[in-house]
């Protein structure tokens, strides 16, 4: 760390990944000094900036945890890190809650104990499940996987530690973000990763079903920027907020859209319908009144960012989950052994 002592000192978890890396960035030009806790399943340390400190580690590690409680002294606590496969979730029970729900509840205790001022968590609108869109902050969870469970829970969790303890939180349910820095090479999450990871090695794109589910795909820079400078609006304390595009697509217009970008020839192989809910969107009024939020990226536009991005890294493999713990009703394209 390289920053004034009287900066605000922030913790994010999953700060190799995806979004928490593109947090990381955000914070550290709002001037916190920043510590990532990342145990590298699905990030990379060359995704963040050397001025954050980096530990390897999981947020289910007690020991770890207090102990970077302890050091640090956190102002803030951004938790990021989940392993966010809704579908795969049904045959992962045991590691999703581990790792979502009771690690989850490690960053808690640690953050009561320690007086931290403000609990940032990304929970996600899986905790709304197969309802009719558009989903508001109003609308009763009724989350239908245990990805979604997980996080709800951890919501009414952090409902609870301010009830009991005072610490205040913000929770963001953010949904199908996708740009640079993404893991294309994970086939069970993250479609727009998927889709340009099979075009640049000349395959079929995969679609479970008719590909006619709708979502409203979210670039990366209409969302981090929200999520890091939101502890210092008083305004979004003990709140919820959904947070995405108000751009609806269904799957089939996303793939042809990446095979455009990508000037590839679009071939689609239809799978299995797979356990899911087929339109999921939100309602972003009440974020947009308290973020005052600028105009958000356009499909295409946070499209040929990404591509750039992927383009210059070049596709991935995608390893199969190593963990099944029910093969009843797994997709056959989602089995270790083919």
């Amino acid at each position: 760390m390289t920053k004034h002592p009287s900066d605000p000192v922030s913790l994010v978890t999953g700060g190799a990944g995806f979004i928490g890396s593109h947090v990381v960035d955000e914070l550290l030009k709002l001037g916190h000094r920043v510590v990532i806790l990342d145990d590298l399943s699905g990030g990379l340390e060359s995704n963040f900036s050397s001025e954050a400190s980096f530990f390897l580690g999981s947020i289910t590690d007690e020991k770890l945890v207090d102990e970077l409680f302890e050091r640090f002294k956190f102002d803030y606590v951004y938790h990021l890190a989940a392993y966010a496969a809704e579908g795969l979730s049904h045959f992962i029970r045991r590691f999703n809650y581990e790792n979502n729900l009771l690690g989850s509840a490690n960053l808690i205790n640690a953050s009561v104990n320690h007086e931290v001022k403000c609990f940032v968590f990304t929970s996600s609108i899986a905790v709304y499940g197969d309802i009719t869109p558009p989903m508001s902050e109003e609308t009763p969870p009724s989350p239908i996987d245990p990805y979604g469970i997980a996080k709800f829970a951890v919501e009414l969790d952090l409902k609870s530690a301010r009830a009991l303890f005072g610490l205040n939180s913000i929770v963001f349910r953010p949904h199908n973000v996708y740009g640079s820095r993404q893991n294309i090479g994970d086939k069970y999450r993250n479609v727009a990763g998927i889709f340009m990871n099979q075009l640049l090695k000349g395959e079929d794109l995969t679609i479970f079903g008719d590909g006619n589910q709708s979502r409203a795909f979210t670039h990366i820079h209409d969302v981090a920027p929200h999520i890091a400078i939101s502890v210092e609006n008083e305004d979004a304390y003990n709140q919820s907020f959904n947070i995405g595009s108000d751009e609806v697509h269904s799957v089939n217009e996303l793939a042809a859209a990446i095979a455009d970008v990508m000037d590839k020839t679009l071939t689609i192989n239809h799978l299995e319908q797979r356990e899911e809910a087929e339109h999921a969107y939100s309602d972003h009024s009440k974020f947009n009144s308290t973020f005052k939020s600028e105009e958000s990226t356009s499909l295409v536009d946070g499209l040929r960012e990404m591509y750039s991005w992927v383009k210059e890294h070049g596709s991935k493999e995608s390893p199969s989950f190593g963990n099944i713990e029910i093969e009843k009703n797994l997709p056959n394209s989602w089995k270790t052994q083919q």
